[in-house]
């Protein structure tokens, strides 16, 4: 067993372990700690916790120290650099006319660089950007390209549910989600109705599909041939696998007949296929 803590860079970002080196840290302390990028601070959000090694990819770093009066000093000063060189990058990609659109600006705590992230249809030749941005701030500049899903991870706003984005909101790392997903959960394949404001398909397909794939377990599922108590044969011509609730299209009669899953015998279910023009019309949307 191995004591860590759980310390997040970035909102809603992923969650890193390292070593409190016997000290005690709660909920929402701010510490110092060294990465691979370098010193940064970050947010604890899991406290000291004792975990099986194998969890732990080694070497665990240990915590330097907690924020001391100094470094939020120079996390105020970061932010407020962040801010001009995020002023600074718009005016000069406006001047080179560049296709290109700013997202956010990230400052390393010890300043040893300025990241830029950024969206654009294309590729984009940034290099004499660069040139500018490094002769203005005179440290290393990094931009790096986005795709529309992380724009609204790191933007925020309000989906069509009236809640906020689910990236935004709690999502640590983009699942992917498929048109599949979509045509078991019966929606209509209609772009407004299942995207999401970025433009992919909305997030909460993914949540809600395991829920759908035990459902469709126990539902006959469209075009599937049941038999009914009373033996009639038929084929269903609509299904909700939330409520169980089936419409049944017999030879006896013109008019589907209304029953649940409960009332029918399963003789041949039916398959839920993404045909190729659907897959060719929707592409798009199951991106990044």
């Amino acid at each position: 067993m191995i004591e860590i803590i759980g310390v997040r860079f970035k909102s809603n970002g992923k969650v890193y372990y390292f070593s409190p080196d016997g000290k005690q840290f709660q909920i929402g302390d701010l510490v110092i700690v060294e990465t691979a990028k370098g010193i940064e601070c970050g947010e604890v959000t899991i406290p000291n916790k004792t975990i099986q090694k194998a969890e732990v990819v080694q070497p665990l770093k240990q915590i330097l120290r907690a924020v001391n009066k100094d470094d939020l000093r120079i996390l105020e000063q970061n932010r407020k650099k962040e801010i001009r060189a995020f002023h600074i990058c718009e005016e000069k990609i406006a001047m080179r006319k560049l296709e290109m659109k700013l997202i956010e600006v990230e400052c390393a705590f010890d300043n040893s660089k300025l990241l830029f992230y950024f969206t654009a249809e294309n590729r984009v030749d940034f290099r004499d950007l660069v040139k500018d941005l490094a002769a203005i701030f005179r440290t290393r500049i990094e931009l790096r390209q986005i795709g529309v899903r992380d724009k609204a991870k790191i933007l925020g706003g309000i989906g069509i549910c009236g809640r906020e984005f689910c990236c935004k909101g709690f999502l640590c790392e983009f699942q992917p989600v498929s048109i599949k997903m979509a045509k078991e959960q019966g929606l209509s394949l209609n772009p407004a109705k299942i995207s999401g404001c970025c433009g992919r398909l909305m997030c909460c397909l993914k949540h809600e599909q395991s829920v759908y794939e035990e459902l469709l377990k126990i539902t006959p599922k469209l075009n599937a041939t049941v038999a009914l108590e009373d033996g009639t044969k038929g084929k269903v011509v609509e299904s909700n696998p939330l409520t169980g609730d089936l419409k049944i299209q017999t030879e006896q009669s013109e008019v589907p007949v209304k029953c649940n899953r409960k009332d029918v015998t399963l003789l041949k279910d039916g398959k839920i296929r993404v045909n190729p023009e659907e897959r060719n019309a929707f592409k798009e949307l199951e991106g990044k």
